[in-house]
């Protein structure tokens, strides 16, 4: 019989902690005692696993004793106090927060990406899981950068509202409600303003630069995960009225030139993306399509008409998903793959 872990999932309530849980579950992990912890609030709710009702208990004083692996999605705040705890009773903590993502002690993982970095949990016994509007990016920046070289990307997301939480996917369906039965006025509260019907530029708080929180993320993490300081990366991050799946327009700076055709290749090779692009079929990705799925979705590839070395990408990925407890759950399978626990 294979070896059987004791996993624990900090936050499991919450949108991201459930889709861990879900795809422990559909990844058929190798669990021999799942632990679910979450705040007091949250106290005597039970969650299914593998047709088991499992109690949630209150994050605590012993509640990583004999874990082995333990899944952080219940925000920076909790990660900073709690994760070190999980660390020294001694799990592996894989953390959704950013509250680790740019320590220089704490590896930032995409297993299609840096698998090898995994190793260096062992400074810390933490590993960051990026962004999620990074984790799709660098998954198909990786093939091209491999191929022939990236210098500089310029990338607009589109992002939904999921990525904000519960607490966001009740607001936008409650606003689409008041516009569409004309029973009351759209109050905004999650976000400065109204998000049915509406794009916000505005992700995260603003920095001095005039970048959002958000779009300098993507900035640093790209680097981090790329093993690369000489890429240049502009984002603009934008949020759209679509709950699931995040969208992205990348612009890609290449050191050496290479032809849309030379990049599809590439890019139907490489683990974890699938290319959607067939546009005379009206086939190319969207958010509907990328729900569910762990995969990043790349379509619309074109070489830049106003540069030599120029590519033009349309990427989607289900942001909940792969953008958080997939990924997460990826790397815990690269720690018992490389024998790391």
């Amino acid at each position: 019989m294979s070896k059987q872990y004791r996993v624990a999932v900090a936050g499991a309530t919450g949108a991201v902690g459930n889709q861990m849980i879900q795809c422990l579950e559909e990844r058929d992990f190798p669990i021999g005692e799942l632990r679910l912890l979450a705040s007091e609030r949250s106290r005597g709710k039970r969650l299914k696993y593998k047709g088991e009702d499992i109690e949630v208990q209150v994050l605590g004083e012993g509640s990583f004793q004999g874990v082995d692996i333990a899944l952080f999605s219940a925000g920076g705040g909790t990660s900073l106090e709690w994760s070190p705890k999980a660390a020294q009773a001694g799990a592996v903590v894989i953390d959704n927060s950013a509250a680790w993502r740019m320590d220089p002690e704490v590896p930032l993982v995409v297993p299609e990406v840096n698998p090898h970095a995994v190793a260096g949990f062992k400074k810390k016994g933490i590993i960051a899981n990026p962004n999620c509007s990074t984790i799709q990016m660098v998954v198909v920046l990786k093939p091209i950068h491999d191929l022939a070289g990236i210098e500089r990307v310029v990338v607009s997301t589109y992002q939904a509202v999921s990525g904000t939480g519960q607490k966001a996917i009740v607001e936008l369906q409650g606003q689409l409600k008041a516009i569409y039965c004309q029973d009351a006025q759209p109050q905004a509260k999650v976000y400065p303003h109204v998000i049915a019907q509406n794009v916000l530029p505005h992700i995260d708080i603003f920095l001095d630069n005039g970048y959002t929180k958000e779009e300098m993320k993507m900035v640093h993490e790209t680097v981090k995960i790329m093993e690369d300081p000489t890429i240049k990366v502009s984002a603009t991050c934008v949020r759209v009225p679509v709950i699931y799946g995040h969208s992205e327009a990348c612009n890609i700076t290449t050191a050496r030139k290479i032809s849309a055709q030379q990049a599809r290749e590439a890019l139907a090779k490489a683990p974890g993306v699938k290319v959607v692009d067939d546009p005379a079929n009206k086939l190319y990705p969207m958010p509907l399509d990328a729900a569910g799925q762990d995969l990043t979705l790349v379509g619309r590839i074109r070489e830049d008409v106003s540069q030599e070395k120029g590519l033009d990408l349309w990427l989607v990925a289900d942001n909940i998903r792969k953008g958080a407890a997939a990924n997460a759950v990826q790397i815990a399978e690269l720690l018992i793959a490389g024998g790391h626990i």
